[in-house]
């Protein structure tokens, strides 16, 4: 396979596509080389192409909530009072640091998600 940088929408199809018919190659041999080389051209690509926003801080937290089976409730022993849960899932207040770090510890959000 012609493997070259990725500079139209139709070079990443074709990469995709062959790296599709190589994906299961065994690693240590010439097609997994070229799968792995594949794979990083096709994540630059998207990378610049197709970029994912971090999620709202807010989206973030009930997301995990959801996870976790948690209520509002829960949450309010993870952050303070029940009636800062409602502020802050209203956007009326902000997190403060120290919510930051209690959300990070106990429910493992990664600051990057809640900053």
């Amino acid at each position: 396979m012609d493997i070259k940088v990725l500079k139209t929408e139709a070079d990443y199809n074709l990469a995709l596509k062959g790296l599709e018919e190589i994906f299961h190659a065994p690693v240590d041999s010439q097609e997994g080389d070229e799968a792995e080389l594949l794979s990083i051209l096709i994540e630059k690509y998207e990378d610049e192409h197709y970029p994912i926003e971090a999620p709202d801080p807010i989206e973030a937290i009930k997301f995990r909530m959801e996870q976790m089976g948690m209520t509002k409730k829960d949450l309010a022993q993870v952050i303070g009072y029940k009636s800062r849960v409602s502020e802050i899932f209203s956007r009326k207040r902000k997190l403060t640091l120290k919510m930051i770090r209690n959300l990070h510890e106990k429910l493992k959000i990664p600051y990057e998600s809640l900053i």
